[in-house]
């Protein structure tokens, strides 16, 4: 059975980090919702006289958003369809919320969650400073209204739900604080692959 993996969390949090370590170990196709939709949305924001590197704002989610999923999706479903595993990197909030959105998501191709296992690893950090930290750290332009804005992107940093009908072990909470990124990936490996069940419930509500 083919593995359709979500790795969620909050700007910062290493989620696409953590899977890019895991996926060519495994042969999986690699969905970064960020890098296929990075092309669209500065042609995008440029059109409508907005920062071409806004990835934050409410007029970047009004033009930008719903596309750069759908892209992401249809990506990854296509490689589904071949037989590929998928790993799947972005914040999904909306989605995930949403019960009904991954059966209809793999109904496009033909497909159910009886037979595309679908797994999520909700990626976080241990607190607000880290996260800040992090960020920095990757000196991204795409970056800059987080920080001239941060006490609204902060929001964005909230604990995730997932409302999909897949089995409660098949969703990892892990943090990723560590600086041995390795052993997280390697955790994060066997929940994927391997035969532990990883059921790590980390207190996430942290203070700020």
């Amino acid at each position: 059975m083919n593995k359709l993996v979500f790795f969620l969390g909050p700007a910062g949090a290493g989620k696409t980090t953590l899977a890019k370590i895991v996926a060519p170990r495994r042969k999986a196709a690699f969905f970064d919702m960020d890098v296929l939709m990075r092309p669209a949305a500065d042609i995008i924001m440029t059109m409508h006289g907005f920062d071409p590197e806004d990835r934050d704002s409410a007029n970047y989610k009004r033009l930008c958003r719903d596309l750069g999923y759908r892209l992401t999706m249809d990506a990854a479903l296509d490689n589904l369809a071949i037989g590929l595993d998928a790993f799947v990197v972005g914040p999904f909030t909306k989605e995930a919320a949403d019960p009904d959105w991954i059966a209809a998501e793999l109904a496009k191709i033909g497909q159910s969650l009886d037979t595309i296992e679908v797994k999520v690893v909700i990626v976080m950090l241990e607190n607000e400073q880290l996260f800040r930290e992090r960020i920095a750290a990757r000196a991204s332009k795409l970056d800059e209204w987080k920080f001239k804005n941060w006490e609204q992107f902060k929001k964005a940093l909230n604990e995730r739900s997932v409302n999909w009908p897949i089995p409660k072990d098949f969703v990892l909470r892990i943090d990723n604080s560590s600086p041995e990124v390795g052993k997280t990936a390697q955790r994060v490996e066997d929940f994927i692959y391997g035969e532990k069940t990883w059921t790590e419930q980390a207190d996430f509500s942290f203070q700020r």
